[in-house]
């Protein structure tokens, strides 16, 4: 991975390194406050025994007490300083994070689980506040606990020693064993929550359908695959922490005997049984506490990998300089058109130009650019060739909060927000006026439809705008695209759910635009929607097929009706 992938990451924790030093120093000391155990033994049967002293007995017990409590204060305050640097990261990141997450699909970089980078920044954080760091700032420690033991007898020093290099090979060939299973958990993860939130999405449509139990049984193959991974994983995980907990336990009781060997040979003191065995224990506690969590750090290593990845595919966007608002004129010249991630183009070679108070109306079969165009004049979708601009300042020139405020957009689906009517006008604008909301909805005629509601423009609506009708939540996001009077509205298949009513308001809006100044296009299928316009794109293939004034354009590309044959005259065929 190369240097320049990994900066953002790496420039979040630099932020943090005044606690990462913070973490050093304190894990020097509480390696140092290590020790008590093994020389509060050592004293006690090379000392206390031998003279029988209470009070050396007490004091040495006091002692010991005081330096347990040092040590638990630090440990304490060094898992708390972890904990904050992961919420540090989580803060530093998760703007950037989310940014992603939203532009990823307009992109054609968003993996198939699209919330996987906010769980991969959770893995992150979640391993920086667990027990594996501390485990990793105490491992530079084992050559001191180490020379300590050789400092008892070289014996001990060597059984010691062979003790780290056992471990050691066992943490290699943990991370060895736990990597692919674990990067084939992940896969098979992305795959099941894919599934889950396509039939979360789909519900309707599986329950009417009769296809929930078919789908269901999709879901379970990818959710037993990924349980099978992830067993796989843990057991291997488990299986190696055990193996050096149960080494290490073993290797103890070595110890032990080894001390009792030199003392009944005269070459140590009783004291050294005891204590060099709390001491080879505590040498290699670190190495076996990051074996038994060297799941989570493969883990947050694989994390740490693929949102450098989606940083380096996706940089932060620049912050260009401000323009004016556009109140003048759209002109797109000569755009191609591909979707997010493909090389297909769907539009070719499109050009044409509006001016202030001018209406558009998109027009053409299925599959023939129409909402590819869209896109591309919004900004959603980037131009693979030719440019759309506003008053002569490309669309890039832009940044997407500047622009948001001069465009109106009405999608094909229309896509409201868990929240009240009126934050959903406003486009959660939290310095949104009620004087603004109400023009919007006025603007769009659905004022009096929303006071009918339960309880107004407050009135809460879930996700997806559940709790309204397709209508009505076409109408509201008409509102919401007119919030703030944009210069550019753009509608695709506006009146696809509005009775006369909705199809009325909507041909007043669109005048309103165009009386204010604003230029408006309409991707429409049904001519009532063409009413209030003047212009005429003809789309077929991808292409302009023809472009100019409504009445000249309609004349030229559609054909006259067939007159249906009366009953009569069937009456006589028949």
């Amino acid at each position: 991975m190369k240097a320049r992938d990994t900066a953002e990451l790496v420039s979040a924790l630099a932020q943090c390194r005044t606690a990462f030093v913070g973490v050093g120093l304190m894990s020097g000391l509480v390696n140092v406050l290590y020790l008590t155990g093994s020389f509060f033994m050592l004293e006690v049967y090379d000392r206390v025994i031998p003279s029988r002293s209470v009070p050396t007995l007490v004091g040495l017990c006091v002692l010991a007490l005081v330096l347990y409590g040092f040590q638990g204060m630090l440990e304490t305050l060094r898992a708390r300083v972890l904990a904050r640097v992961g919420a540090a990261l989580d803060e530093s990141l998760s703007g950037r994070v989310f940014d992603i997450v939203v532009r990823a699909p307009l992109k054609g970089a968003a993996p198939s689980d699209g919330l996987l980078p906010l769980r991969d920044l959770d893995s992150l954080r979640s391993f920086l506040g667990g027990t594996g760091p501390g485990a990793f700032f105490d491992l530079p420690w084992m050559p001191v606990y180490l020379a300590i033991c050789f400092l008892f007898h070289p014996l001990i020093g060597v059984a010691a020693l062979a003790g780290a290099v056992v471990l050691a090979t066992l943490a290699l060939l943990t991370d060895r064993a736990t990597r692919d299973p674990t990067q084939k958990a992940t896969g098979h993860g992305l795959r099941r929550n894919g599934l889950a939130e396509a039939g979360r999405r789909n519900a309707e449509v599986l329950a009417a359908l009769g296809m929930q139990a078919r789908f269901a049984d999709r879901w379970g193959r990818a959710n037993g695959d990924y349980r099978l991974a992830q067993q796989r994983a843990s057991d291997i995980a488990g299986g190696y922490g055990a193996g050096s907990k149960v080494f290490r336990m073993a290797l103890q009781s070595g110890v032990l005997a080894l001390g009792a060997y030199l003392v009944i040979n005269g070459q140590a003191s009783a004291g050294i049984i005891i204590a060099s065995s709390i001491l080879v224990a505590r040498a290699l506690a670190p190495a076996e506490l990051a074996i038994a969590n060297w799941k989570g750090f493969v883990q947050a290593r694989q994390s740490w990998a693929r949102l450098s990845e989606l940083f380096a595919r996706m940089p932060a966007p620049g912050q260009p300089h401000a323009l004016p608002a556009p109140c003048r004129s759209l002109q797109v010249e000569s755009i191609s058109v591909a979707p997010p991630g493909t090389q297909r183009l769907v539009v070719q070679d499109v050009s044409l130009s509006l001016q202030a108070g001018q209406g558009l109306g998109v027009i053409g079969p299925s599959a023939s650019g129409k909402s590819s165009l869209v896109r591309a004049l919004i900004g959603v979708w980037p131009a693979v060739r030719g440019k759309v601009r506003l008053d002569g300042a490309a669309l890039d020139q832009w940044s997407a909060d500047d622009l948001g405020p001069h465009l109106g957009f009405l999608p094909q689906e229309i896509e409201l927000f868990a929240g009240t009517i009126a934050e959903n006008i406003a486009r959660f604008d939290p310095a949104a006026t009620p004087e603004a909301v109400i023009a919007a909805a006025r603007a769009a005629g659905v004022h009096e439809l929303t006071l009918r509601l339960s309880e107004g423009y407050d009135t809460r609506i879930g996700e997806g705008g559940a709790g309204l009708s397709a209508g009505q939540r076409q109408r509201i996001g008409l509102a919401r695209a007119l919030y703030g009077d944009p210069f550019l509205v753009i509608l695709d298949e506006p009146n696809a759910n509005l009775d006369a009513e909705g199809e009325n308001a909507l041909t007043g809006a669109i005048l309103g635009v165009r009386r204010r100044g604003g230029v408006c296009i309409v991707i429409a299928h049904r001519p009532s929607a063409l009413a209030a316009l003047d212009l005429i794109l003809m789309m077929a293939d991808g292409r302009a097929q023809a472009f100019g004034p409504k009445d000249e354009v309609l004349k030229r590309v559609l054909r006259p009706a067939s007159v249906p044959a009366s009953p009569a005259a069937l009456q006589e065929r028949a």
